[in-house]
């Protein structure tokens, strides 16, 4: 990993503030990190790799919320069983549809509603501010290489004195 310095200093900066802003407006902190690696995990990157991090995640919310509320209303555990069979196979039959290819996403959306036992409000904005949280790690990763990399640049056809 060439540049894993400009990574190291960008995670650990957004990750300060992140956590900073979590503490300050009461949202669930671990809850934006899992947003966060999200993005990171799949393939897309830029924009794209951001929305595709949250329509996966918050189908997660959406499957999560299906199955405790199904459940509820069942009151069965047998049926809830089957109920959380027949939405797992939901949750991989969507990635059919390119926007919601990144499986994994779904499921840590439906393991953080679980996690939450269906808090809407507590998952949502930090999940969503997760996201561009990721994706504001690469920007800044982007902009410390480009200003290392022409740093280097510069001292490359210096003789050692001058440097």
């Amino acid at each position: 990993m060439a540049h894993r310095w400009q990574i190291a200093i960008s995670a650990g900066l957004l990750a300060a503030v992140w956590a900073g802003l979590a503490d300050v407006l009461h949202l669930v902190t671990w809850v934006g990190f899992l947003g966060c690696s999200t993005f990171f995990a799949q393939t897309e990157a830029g924009v794209k790799g951001m929305m595709m991090a949250m329509m996966t995640n918050l189908s997660g919310v959406f499957w999560g919320w299906l199955i405790i509320a199904g459940s509820g209303v069942l009151g069965s555990p047998i049926i809830s069983y089957a109920l959380t069979g027949i939405v797992t196979a939901f949750m991989c039959l969507q990635a059919s549809n390119k926007n919601f290819a990144f499986i994994p996403g779904t499921f840590i959306g439906c393991c953080i509603t679980f996690a939450l036992n269906a808090d809407i409000a507590a998952i949502v904005p930090p999940l969503m501010i997760g996201a561009m949280l990721g994706y504001s790690m690469s920007l800044l990763t982007g902009v410390l290489i480009t200003l290392t990399d022409k740093t280097a640049d510069s001292f490359k056809d210096k003789p050692v004195e001058e440097a």
